[in-house]
């Protein structure tokens, strides 16, 4: 047994100091999460009923359900991840594995990062400038999806960019020595060592488009549509413009009813994320290195 010199102790407690204070940082950043969603489901888990989920609102949205808006956050999404994420997979793909490591390439990835910070109002003004007048798309899902991709495409780029990247060099030498072209080293190694990575991003899309409302409010959404969408060109109403409308504009809404329409959005995206979590997972532990 070898005696504890006054230098191993100090580092213990300064490894215990630090060991405790990630945790009470962790509890820190877990605590409002919880203390959220407490309160939504104390608040608004009463207003929850096969009624609440599965009908449409009505008597000035003081009565009946939350259908047509479900259903339109859920076409906003899947349109939104089926307009950015081959895009974006494709752009990160270009500025991994083909571009020149050369101005104009660092100038492409700092417009990027600067895109991602861009407030979602001037998105929203984007949207309807392209989207719904040049491209006459009109107010519509397609135009509102399309906003939201734009808004999101930085996310998907930059998560699959870093996960490309970081598939070790070897791997792709190794595809060449053998008489691999580029493309093909892509498709065999690289993308199935990347995917968990880029499921990532869309995690974070997936998140971020369902709870937006300014940039579909001036896009596609609706106050209230009784019936559901058939189309991409049809308005739609949304679940966060919907909680936003009835927070703010409609009269005589009750608490109980605000607070259930939160507590479904939350649920919403809690369970898209929880899906798009466990493939991850799952293909992370097909990794052979």
């Amino acid at each position: 047994m070898f005696a504890a010199t006054p230098l191993n102790r100090r580092s213990y407690r300064n490894q215990n100091v630090a060991r405790a204070v990630f945790f009470l940082m962790t509890v820190a950043l877990v605590i409002p999460v919880l203390i959220i969603v407490g309160t939504l489901v104390v608040r608004g888990g009463p207003a929850l009923s096969w009624e609440f989920l599965f009908t449409a609102p009505r008597d000035n949205m003081t009565a009946g359900g939350i259908l047509p808006a479900l259903v339109g956050t859920i076409w906003l999404v899947v349109v939104a991840l089926l307009a950015s994420v081959p895009v974006g997979v494709a752009a990160a793909l270009y500025l991994s594995e083909y571009a020149p490591d050369n101005l104009l390439t660092r100038t492409i990835n700092l417009a990027i990062i600067n895109l991602a910070g861009v407030p979602s109002i001037v998105h929203a003004l984007f949207g309807v400038g392209a989207f719904v007048y040049f491209f006459r798309f009109g107010a519509s899902i397609l135009a509102a999806s399309l906003t939201l991709a734009v808004m999101t495409l930085p996310v998907v780029i930059v998560a699959t960019r870093e996960s490309l990247q970081a598939v070790p060099q070897a791997f792709r030498e190794a595809c060449w020595n053998m008489g691999a072209t580029r493309w093909q080293t892509i498709r065999k190694v690289v993308l199935p060592n990347s995917i968990s990575g880029i499921l990532t991003g869309v995690i974070l899309e997936v998140s971020r488009t369902a709870g937006e409302t300014a940039p579909i409010m001036f896009t596609g959404a609706t106050a209230f549509v009784a019936f559901l969408p058939e189309s991409v060109f049809d308005q739609t109403m949304a679940m966060s413009y919907h909680l936003y409308y009835i927070a703010t504009q409609a009269t005589d809404v009750s608490e109980q009813l605000t607070f259930g329409v939160a507590l479904v959005l939350i649920a919403i995206v809690l369970a898209m994320n929880a899906v798009s979590i466990g493939f991850r997972v799952y293909l992370r532990g097909l990794k052979k290195w």
